[in-house]
């Protein structure tokens, strides 16, 4: 596909508005060396130099849609703690809209990777779910503002911050709102009536079973589709590219972009967000998926939870025209 038909499906972003909602986290980096083992443990000691914040999770796909060029509001529950106030501090900076709900019983949940010579050597997360009365809260603010955007995009990380899934998805579908949810449970009547959910291969045969081939994976997916009243499933294969389905359309393959995979932390958190801005604009679903891959291909060659912006992906899309032509 010419470069010039995918880079000018991003001029409409600037005037799409994204809701984003779901598990907001705190990504914390330690940055140092480890050049010795503990006379305590058979372990080595971590000697931090730097110490670095993002806003993870339904964060993350936030970013990127801002990133991108788009309008994002994002919606979740924070704990009343120094965690929940760095992400509000995080999403102001980001040109983010933020509408937190603070929850007084809980936590912010945190993810800290200890990283010598920039490699990840342990994680330790720190998460408790919401409270019932912050979920409702959540929704009630959802209800509130969902009128003022193109688009949503239902970021699901298993952390027990949506509640009741199914009640974002109707309630949306009832104001003609298409919604897109990137999934974390492996029973996705939870997400039925959604215009389109973003599984990995690894969730969409946790709901499955084994996939044995491609031709497999598409009666397995044309399933899904009827099954959950979804008018879209895009399945991300890592290295082996995209593949999305369609009500009643032919499937639609993308190969990889990417040239030097250093972490895939993230990555379908760009996927998400460039497909729901794609959503938003109603761009051609070839072109959806393209933007999508070579947004995906430039997140994986950074450090931790990245984000690609609209120079990077012209590049990029400039950059897989050239070769596709040699």
């Amino acid at each position: 596909m010419p470069a010039n038909s995918l880079t000018a499906g991003l001029a409409g972003w600037a005037q799409c508005n994204i809701l984003v909602v779901g598990d907001v986290m705190l990504d914390r980096y330690w940055f140092g060396r480890a050049e010795r083992i503990s006379p305590e443990a058979p372990v080595p000691v971590v000697t931090v130099d730097a110490v670095e914040e993002r806003i993870g999770g339904a964060g993350n796909v936030a970013r990127n849609i801002t990133a991108l060029g788009g309008q994002c509001t994002l919606l979740s529950v924070v704990g009343d703690d120094e965690a929940g106030r760095s992400i509000t501090e995080i999403a102001s900076q980001a040109n983010l809209t933020p509408h937190f709900v603070v929850d007084f019983t809980g936590r912010t949940t945190v993810k800290l990777r200890i990283m010598p010579r920039n490699q990840q050597l342990l994680r330790v997360d720190f998460e408790a779910p919401p409270a019932a009365q912050a979920l409702a809260a959540a929704f009630a603010k959802f209800a509130e503002v969902l009128a003022d955007h193109q688009a949503v995009v239902v970021s699901d990380y298993g952390k027990g911050g949506l509640g009741n899934i199914a009640q974002w998805i109707e309630l949306a579908a009832k104001k003609n709102i298409p919604v897109l949810v990137d999934p974390k449970l492996n029973d996705f009547s939870a997400y039925r009536g959604a215009t389109m959910i973003t599984p990995n291969l690894k969730e969409f045969e946790q709901v499955v079973g084994a996939v044995l081939d491609d031709a497999d994976m598409q009666r397995k997916a044309t399933h899904l589709l009827h099954q959950y009243q979804l008018e879209q499933l895009l399945v991300t294969l890592s290295e082996r590219g995209m593949a999305l389905f369609s009500q009643n359309r032919e499937p639609l393959r993308c190969q990889a972009r990417a040239q030097d995979v250093y972490d895939v932390s993230g990555a379908g958190d760009t996927v998400a967000a460039v497909m729901a801005l794609a959503l938003a604009a109603g761009l051609d679903d070839r072109i959806a998926l393209e933007l999508a891959s070579a947004a995906a291909g430039i997140v994986v060659s950074k450090l931790g939870t990245a984000t690609a912006d609209c120079a990077e992906l012209s590049a990029a899309v400039a950059r897989n025209a050239a070769r596709n032509t040699q």
